[in-house]
């Protein structure tokens, strides 16, 4: 299993390329984000997958705690920082192409899959930009604590969701930015994570500080279609892979990372423990099947192939 070590830094955030299956991205923090500065590291498989090879790394001046690949701009990424900053780093490049200021606090989300970019932040709003002119198109106020996440839908490029220490979990038109297009209390906690069905055009899963993963159909937002229990403490992460609709990863902060298989029921299909710290971030290789990365707090970045998928 090809493993890198980010010496001081803590993994906040693991994203494989979208365009390059053997390319990653990490998002890293001193002290636990606490204080301190942060390191973008680019790191790339070896070609016979064994090992994980630095290419670059560019630090900032606060911690660095969601990085997003563009899906426009070759070899683009953007991370959320400690200092309320989005900023944007091209591999290769040692200066930021863009620094975008609008946040009041820390940036724990970011999302890029298309020309306009998405933030979510500390300071309870979700942000939506235009990288290349710098500016904030559109601010979106609806949660009253904190919004840990925000993904665009693959299916509709207008449409985006966010999650928020609030327990809701909420939809948004981005023409629309005044009011959500519908809402939901998904948790009795904080909602820490949500993503997509890849395939599911109405399908999204969101993951509380209460261990729980639910599922919910968009059409009808009364009750959640699956509710997964398996995790012992907050789940950070969670993510459908684009491969199999049925399949579900998950990062937690009892150390693991899950998969479950909706079609076998909701336990877990695999408990995968190879961190000390935290699990904090969690990606699938959507030009891979079934590899994926995770990171942790425990500074180390593994790449592998669960083995209930192999």
């Amino acid at each position: 299993m090809p493993t890198f070590l980010t010496p001081g830094r803590h993994g906040y955030s693991v994203r494989f390329s979208r365009t390059r299956p053997d390319t990653l991205a990490v998002a890293t923090s001193q002290y636990y984000g606490l204080a301190g500065g942060g390191t973008l590291f680019f790191l790339e498989l070896s070609p016979d997958g064994s090992t994980l090879i630095e290419v670059q790394k560019l630090e900032w001046s606060d911690g660095l705690f969601d990085v997003t690949w563009s899906g426009t701009t070759e070899s683009a990424a953007a991370c959320g920082a400690g200092d309320g900053a989005v900023i944007v780093w091209r591999v290769g490049c040692a200066a930021p192409l863009r620094v975008l200021r609008a946040h009041t606090s820390e940036v724990c989300s970011v999302d890029w899959p298309r020309s306009h970019l998405l933030s979510a932040s500390w300071d309870t709003t979700v942000k939506l930009w235009d990288p290349e002119s710098e500016a904030c198109l559109s601010t979106f106020v609806g949660h009253s604590q904190l919004v840990y996440t925000a993904a665009f839908s693959p299916h509709s490029p207008a449409t985006f969701a966010s999650v928020s220490g609030d327990g809701h979990l909420k939809l948004w038109t981005c023409t629309e930015p005044s009011r959500p297009a519908a809402v939901v209390k998904a948790h009795d906690a904080e909602v820490l994570s949500c993503d997509w069905s890849r395939t599911e055009t109405h399908a999204l899963a969101t993951a509380g500080s209460d261990g729980l993963i639910r599922g919910w159909d968009l059409r009808r937002l009364t009750s959640p279609m699956f509710t997964l229990k398996g995790c012992e403490c907050a789940v950070r992460r969670v993510q459908f892979s684009p491969h199999a609709p049925s399949i579900i990863a998950a990062g937690s902060y009892d150390f693991t990372t899950r998969i479950w298989d909706l079609k076998r029921g909701c336990e877990p299909l695999e408990t995968i423990r190879h961190h000390s710290e935290f699990t904090y971030g969690l990606d699938w290789n959507a030009l891979r099947p079934h590899q994926v990365a995770d990171c942790g707090w425990d500074s180390l970045v593994h790449v592998f192939t669960p083995r209930s998928l192999a």
